[in-house]
């Protein structure tokens, strides 16, 4: 065994991310024959659309294969620029949109621009994986509100209002949310608007899901409800879930000039520019024709409506039916401390373990988002995955 001096204390700390280690073993147990059925993926199981897809092998044949700016193309930001216009009713100016690797990178150079040690940074419980991990990779201490299933895993200025201290300095909101679906009404995100400008307080508005809303709801930004808001608000965006463009890793941030010069400025010493190719494909993403992206919308509503059916029909299981993303949080708190096919069940990873062991199928533990007493499954795969899935749960579980 070779001897190395002492490792980094912070990178010791951080732990791996479960989901992507849930699918790992899913998938090699795939690999090795079993006929395994994955609900853990947290992407869009349809190609990207065919006029992005062409539009890179245009920009490869074009030999836009360079570096470009490091906070991405004047024609890329600007086309972000018209987006926020008319999507979110918001002005920017391109100086004030930073082009990263994907969406967590944009998140990780907001914390990166706003934080100073141990300056706190509120969210809620159930989070999405990477939030704790990068508050503390950015130096500052993640500060949790736990939510509730009835309250449809909401926040409000109530709950701020506990858990503020000196420290605070930004909250994170994720609406549409992951893993939970639930979509931030604009009176509610009015009340945390109010709390955050009375207390001189960031928000990073991550909107990675904005066009996968259902049931008429309405995505809206924090940042579009006054110029205060706007002036705190860094909004979090990217091509991964409406365009499907997950491996392109395009993200993009938007903020007020100050913050967007800090984070452009920690691009260029870490990353450099994202993918010059991707960059391209996503102006035609957001300039051209939009079909593709409505009919996507289309089929993860009806899986929505099927899957939430048949979980909310498991013996001792129950589920929100979500108003946004591609996700339910299925409650199985009623087996934990239980014995299921042999199983004891201590937790959401013996009963995630147990899904994966006893039929097959591959679900996310819920203390991966910090709350152990759900799991959470994605309908981002086929209707007859989704059928055949929840079958075997409910055979293993049984019924109603």
């Amino acid at each position: 065994m070779i001897n190395l001096p002492s490792l980094s204390k912070k990178g010791l700390s951080i732990e791996p991310s479960v989901t992507l280690a849930i699918d790992a073993k899913a998938k090699a147990m795939i690999s090795s024959g079993e006929n395994v059925i994955s609900f853990s993926i947290g992407e869009p199981d349809f190609n990207t659309p065919k006029n992005i897809r062409e539009a890179g092998i245009e920009a490869i044949e074009m030999g836009i294969t360079k570096y470009t700016p490091a906070s991405g193309t004047l024609e890329l930001r600007k086309s972000i620029c018209k987006k926020f216009k008319d999507d979110n009713n918001l002005d920017y100016s391109p100086s004030q949109i930073v082009v990263s690797n994907g969406g967590k990178h944009s998140i990780y150079n907001a914390l990166m621009a706003i934080l100073n040690p141990l300056d706190e940074v509120i969210f809620s419980i159930p989070y999405w994986v990477s939030y704790p991990e990068l508050v503390s990779i950015a130096g500052g201490t993640p500060v949790m509100i736990k939510t509730k299933e009835e309250n449809g895993f909401k926040f409000n200025s109530e709950d701020l209002d506990k858990v503020k201290s000196d420290r605070t300095k930004a909250i994170i909101i994720n609406s549409p949310n992951n893993p939970t679906g639930s979509v931030y009404t604009k009176e509610e995100l009015l009340d945390i608007a109010n709390w955050a400008v009375k207390n001189d307080v960031f928000v990073i508005s991550d909107e990675l899901y904005e066009k996968l809303v259902y049931d008429g709801e309405e995505h809206i930004s924090i940042a579009s409800l006054n110029d205060e808001i706007k002036n705190l608000t860094i909004v979090i965006n990217g091509m991964s879930k409406a365009y499907s463009m997950t491996g392109w890793r395009i993200g993009y941030a938007a903020a007020n000039q100050d913050i967007a010069t800090i984070m452009a400025n920690l691009q260029s010493h870490t990353t450099s520019n994202p993918c010059s190719i991707s960059q391209y494909a996503s102006v035609e993403g957001l300039t051209g024709p939009q079909d593709s992206l409505i009919d996507m919308k289309m089929e993860f509503n009806n899986r929505r409506l099927k899957m939430t059916k048949l979980v909310n029909e498991i013996k001792g299981i129950t589920c929100n039916i979500p108003k946004g993303a591609f996700y339910i949080m299925m409650n199985c708190s009623q087996y934990i401390g239980k014995e299921v096919a042999g199983v004891k069940i201590n937790s959401s990873v013996d009963f995630s373990d147990m899904l994966l062991e006893k039929c097959k199928v591959a679900v996310v533990p819920g203390l991966a988002f910090g709350d152990d007493n759900y799991v959470r499954l994605s309908y981002a795969t086929s209707m007859e995955n989704i059928e055949e899935g929840i079958k075997r749960i409910k055979n293993l579980l049984g019924e109603k």
